[in-house]
């Protein structure tokens, strides 16, 4: 049996229509930008989330840029950021002009180690940007006591993570702005790149409205030197087709993941944590295994694609050779760029696809 790593054919048959209807509504209208299927989409996101503010935006990494820009987080600042993670994260603090300081992860979580996060901090800090990897949140209590503690901002990065909970309460409502990617392979995911900022400052959520929209509170009026990243009507629409069939659709991911962690007995593999305070949403199942590329190798020959997330840490980029580091830097990341292997995970993976994935992992010698 062939198991792609992802197919999002099983959710678009299913929303064929619905999809179809969205797209027919803005097409109608003939209105493409800040519209009403925007408001409608930042209404309903934001209850879904928690919050009482959602700006949409072109992607997650303007998500995550904007917010900086809104926070006054500038050139001489530093922002701590996991030392794994995809690039975008550091992006973000580089395009402000400001320095990512990388924390090491927890190896059974790959999400900051929130016990090493005060060691990083300097004069210079001015944030934390937690994230919430693979749809599994990360450690927020103690994330927030040092917050506190050194009067920092904390900036969520949701990009992985839409609708996972920490103790009973959802990603992106923790920090003073959480970044959101509706990049199409997400849990919610648009048919094209879009993203959203969501917040419970009324002035943060005001700034980055205005900084997407060229640094203009209206037109032809420019308080800042903004940016265009803005979320268009027609990906609005679609993400509004999706967004009532997102906890259910989670659910769906939950078990399959579930039996991945009751199931796969291998003892050359690691599974990742799971806790009873976390509700994750397996954006991403990622596995660890020391023999990872035979294993690639080995479920390949037997029809299961993988993927390596990620397996260049940020501090060995080359765009980053410019702050210093060389292998050995970060040795956990490094260990779980070498190891780590994501399973195949997506909405309506049927019984026999999910049973083939775990045959051939324990099948592997």
């Amino acid at each position: 049996m062939n198991v792609p790593f992802v197919s999002f054919l099983p959710m678009e048959r299913e929303l064929d229509s619905d999809l179809r209807n969205a797209f027919n509504r803005v097409f109608t209208r003939s209105w493409y930008i800040e519209g009403q299927e925007d408001a409608a989409f930042e209404k309903a996101f934001s209850a879904f989330c928690g919050t009482k503010y959602c700006i949409g935006v072109g992607n997650g990494l303007d998500a995550l840029m904007l917010i900086l820009k809104a926070l006054d987080i500038g050139e001489g600042d530093e922002v701590i950021v996991p030392s794994n993670t995809y690039i975008a994260t550091a992006l973000a603090v580089t395009y402000v002009g400001a320095k990512p300081v990388f924390v090491e992860p927890e190896m059974e979580t790959f999400n900051i180690d929130p016990s090493r996060i005060e060691a990083a901090v300097t004069a210079r800090t001015k944030a934390i940007m937690p994230v919430h990897l693979y749809g599994r949140a990360c450690d927020m209590d103690p994330i927030m006591s040092i917050a506190a503690k050194y009067s920092l901002r904390i900036i969520e990065d949701c990009a992985q993570a839409h609708g996972a909970t920490y103790k009973g309460r959802k990603v992106g409502t923790f920090g003073d702005a959480a970044g959101f990617s509706f990049y199409p392979g997400k849990n919610l995911g648009a048919l094209g790149d879009a993203g959203a900022v969501v917040t419970d400052n009324e002035d943060i959520a005001v700034k980055v409205r205005a900084l997407g929209n060229y640094g203009s509170d209206y037109k032809y009026h420019h308080i800042y030197k903004g940016n265009n990243s803005r979320l268009d009507e027609l990906q609005a629409a679609f993400l509004s087709a999706k967004l009532p069939h997102l906890e259910r659709m989670n659910a769906a991911r939950r078990q399959i993941a579930d039996r991945y962690l009751s199931e796969i007995k291998n003892p050359a593999v690691i599974l990742p944590l799971v806790s009873e305070e976390y509700v994750p949403v397996w954006h991403i199942f990622g596995i660890r295994c020391s023999r990872r590329d035979e294993l690639e190798k080995h479920l390949s020959s037997r029809g299961i694609t993988t993927n390596k997330h990620y397996p260049i840490p940020m501090h060995l980029q080359e765009c980053y050779r410019d702050l210093g580091f060389s292998e050995g830097d970060f040795p956990i990341a490094e260990e779980i760029s070498r190891t780590e292997l994501s399973l195949p995970m997506f909405y309506g993976m049927t019984d026999a696809e999910v049973q083939a994935v775990i045959s051939a992992v324990n099948d592997f010698a």
